[in-house]
């Protein structure tokens, strides 16, 4: 990521806690106005342009989205007129918006949890993988498929979310679009996430005294994801982010088998 481009997330995401958000419309609104950027390469052209003042690109997104909500386009022209690395950049910022807006409507839905558990249907289910990820596939088709699966089984801002997110993969596989939403969910909530795997469930006090273990360490509140995986064989593995706190019986069996074998 760019120096510019973390700068113009630092003045979005600014820009979005000066906003009301009080349902999903934002989010729908900012999910589709970055549809609707990448589809065009004139109006990509005119908002990601060095040459341009901040202020005319700024001005260009006002016009073109003046049917959104007024809160949604105040996002769009505050993001329109930053300076980002690429215009990749600019897109993916607006998704971010978009995702942390939803995070805001919905504040009582755990939205990472449900992530966590989409991301894990789809890592299941390679064919499922494949029709979301594919180039060939109908974006809107994408986006209907994913509404039929998770009607009833998640919430409504985590299914916009996803189904808005596979309709524009952009070369991305679809489980890093869910992994990357699910940290700015958490981000917006203050929350570190941890994915938790254990040989068996653990019971809820238990998964009580590791998060408040867990908070202590990171300085803040820790969203647990558990996957039960009998491979573990006893103890916990911890992952949060790119740091591993592995206290299995099965890593321990393996450091014994290494040092045998050396």
């Amino acid at each position: 990521m760019g120096s510019a481009t973390t700068q113009a997330l630092t003045a979005t995401e600014a820009a979005l806690k000066a906003t009301r958000i009080t349902d999903l419309t934002v989010t729908r609104e900012l999910f589709l106005a970055a549809r609707t950027i990448a589809e065009s390469s004139q109006l990509s052209s005119a908002l990601s342009a060095w040459g341009v003042a901040g202020e005319a690109r700024a001005d260009v997104a006002g016009r073109v989205f003046a049917a959104f909500q007024p809160e949604t386009v105040a996002l769009l022209t505050a993001a329109a007129g930053q300076r980002w690395s690429s215009l990749e950049d600019l897109i993916a910022g607006i998704e971010a918006l978009a995702i942390r807006a939803a995070s805001i409507a919905a504040p009582s839905v755990d939205i990472e949890g449900e992530l966590f558990e989409v991301s894990r249907t789809v890592a299941a289910n390679p064919e499922l993988e494949l029709a979301l990820g594919s180039r060939l596939g109908d974006a809107s088709a994408k986006g209907s498929l994913i509404e039929t699966l998770l009607t009833g089984r998640a919430s409504e801002a985590t299914t916009l979310i996803v189904s808005s997110l596979v309709q524009q993969p952009r070369e991305r596989r679809v489980r890093a679009l869910l992994t990357r939403a699910l940290r700015l969910v958490a981000d917006e909530r203050g929350r570190t996430v941890a994915t938790v795997y254990a040989a068996t469930a653990p019971d809820a006090a238990q998964l009580d005294r590791l998060r408040g273990i867990l908070a202590q360490r990171y300085g803040s509140d820790v969203a647990l994801n558990l996957v039960v995986d009998p491979a573990v064989i006893g103890g916990l593995r911890v992952e949060i982010g790119d740091d591993v706190i592995d206290a299995t019986v099965s890593s321990r069996l393996n450091d014994l088998r290494q040092r045998l074998a050396g």
